[in-house]
């Protein structure tokens, strides 16, 4: 039911998981220390072409707006479309946002920061989503979304400061959904450079609490 963007579950239209689709779990919990809202697409079989592609342009997206430099006291408006762009470059789109503000302990959906036009421009210390997604009506939903903080960003210029984001989920994207010919350099180093960041940051706690199924499956999903 995930080619629904915003589906909720019921008696009359829940059913069975197959290996043989694609499944969408949009998840997360509020803690003494924060909210999580992350939202991740596998496909345990073999995924079709289309599927494989729409779920890497979505990927593009999310890594091209979480690693993008922007002025101070921009709005989100302004860069919402970089997550759009690889979606764009073959006509596809996706009809709902590409983000909101989390808030620390209160709503998973804290207004006014976002990625809308009526949001405030973003500032270092606020907490976004950022969530990319693609939907064929019947078939399929895709969304991949993660927490990300505004942080200033590290550039050569003594300008005020710039700003970028920090992605504070840290869980693997799937594998089996990513047509690796479509990455550009620089998106395949951001996600060597997160896998490294997973690793350094979940792996020991799982190691902690003896999880070693869950550390095995952790360390194949963030192979280089």
């Amino acid at each position: 039911n995930a080619a629904l963007a915003h589906y909720s579950p019921s008696n009359g239209s829940s059913r069975t998981l197959s290996a043989r689709e694609i499944y969408l779990f949009d998840t997360g919990g509020q803690y003494l220390d924060g909210t999580t809202d992350i939202t991740r697409t596998v496909h345990w079989g073999e995924p079709t072409p289309l599927q494989k592609e729409a779920y890497t342009r979505v990927l593009m997206g999310n890594i091209d707006l979480s690693r993008l430099i922007f002025p101070s006291n921009t709005a989100g408006r302004t860069v919402e479309s970089f997550a759009r762009r690889a979606l764009w470059d073959v006509g596809l789109n996706y009809g709902h946002g590409t983000g909101h503000g989390i808030g620390n302990f209160l709503s998973v959906h804290e207004w006014p920061v976002g990625f809308q036009s009526n949001n405030v421009p973003l500032e270092a210390g606020m907490f976004t989503s950022i969530e990319p997604g693609y939907y064929q009506d019947g078939e399929f939903g895709i969304r991949i979304e993660d927490v990300t903080l505004v942080v200033e960003a590290q550039t050569e210029s003594e300008e005020k400061p710039f700003l970028t984001f920090e992605v504070v989920s840290l869980v693997p994207y799937d594998r089996n959904l990513i047509d690796l010919s479509l990455l550009s350099p620089e998106q395949i180093r951001y996600l060597n450079s997160y896998y490294e960041r997973i690793r350094a940051h979940v792996g020991p706690e799982l190691r902690r609490q003896r999880l070693e199924e869950e550390y095995a499956w952790l360390q194949d999903s963030t192979e280089p």
